[in-house]
């Protein structure tokens, strides 16, 4: 057998290089997508997009104080707790939060207090309808020359709360007199800026309706409060970035508009030409020469 030619071990020298990065980015192992970004576009089960972000220097930088990502939890902070948010309608610019001690029909406890910063970029909907339950019969809400209880169809929220079982749960018997519920119209129009102080109002609890399901049964009522939010921050940059698969952040001491891509990149425009997107797959382009010495 004639020995094999110099030039077959020169070439298998330069092949070995190319063969370790085509090893290297072969997709087999689970088809793995490389990111070495920190900005998601869900939290858990929720789809967050501009301006909320999944972790620092993701979304608007005003929305990132308020609205952040923890262990899977979409969560919104102010000055009274930090609650979860149940969920987000991008169309019409709205969130959901849940205070977890707030009364349901199911469950009633004592209640904390509720606050919106007022340099906050959300307000309240006027499809809140917020409710004192278990008031002292000298809260001030019940001040005649003050007129902050709503005494008309208040009156049938106020009955239908108080016919759940969980009424039990602030020491009250069900079906108990309306006489300690307020259904509270103070905060109509006051927009950002609210803040309900319990004790202050001598109120043990409080609940927040934002839609009925069916007004006859209180089991079928949607509890949270529904905030709105500014959407205006929404740029054609942003819009451009997203259309090449980045999602919208910021960057620097000036927090300046940065589009991150899948890749880790961030840039100043869009993500096209960088080679991986948030939705599309992945795939390596291997090229084989062949040569003959």
């Amino acid at each position: 057998m004639s020995p094999l030619p110099a030039a077959f071990f020169i070439s298998i020298l330069f092949l070995l290089p190319e063969l370790h990065k085509v090893c290297a980015a072969s997709p087999a192992a689970g088809r793995t997508i490389p990111t070495r970004g920190t900005c998601n576009n869900t939290c858990g089960t929720i789809p967050v997009m501009f301006p909320f972000g999944t972790g620092f220097g993701c979304g608007h930088p005003y929305f990132a104080r308020y609205v952040k990502c923890n262990a899977g939890t979409l969560q919104f902070s102010t000055g009274t707790g930090i609650y979860p948010v149940s969920s987000i309608d991008y169309p019409t610019s709205t969130i959901v939060v849940a205070d977890p001690f707030m009364s349901t029909c199911s469950s009633m406890q004592n209640s904390g207090s509720f606050s919106l910063d007022r340099t906050s970029p959300f307000t309240l909907t006027g499809s809140n309808i917020f409710v004192l339950l278990g008031c002292s019969t000298t809260s001030p809400v019940f001040d005649p020359s003050e007129d902050l209880c709503d005494t008309g169809s208040g009156s049938r929220v106020c009955s239908g709360l108080y016919s759940c079982e969980g009424v039990t749960g602030i020491g009250l018997p069900q079906n108990a007199p309306t006489s300690t519920c307020c259904v509270y119209d103070s905060l109509m129009g006051i927009g950002s800026g609210y803040s309900l102080d319990l004790p202050k109002l001598q109120c043990s609890s409080y609940t927040s309706i934002y839609e009925f399901g069916d007004e006859g049964d209180p089991m079928k009522w949607k509890f949270g409060i529904s905030l709105q939010y500014n959407d205006s921050s929404y740029t054609p940059a942003c819009k451009d970035c997203e259309t090449s698969g980045g999602l919208c952040g910021f960057s620097g001491l000036d927090e300046s508009f940065s589009c991150i891509c899948r890749d880790g990149v961030n840039t100043t425009t869009n993500c096209f030409g960088h080679g991986y997107t948030w939705s599309g797959a992945w795939e390596p382009k291997i090229q084989t020469k062949t040569s003959i010495g």
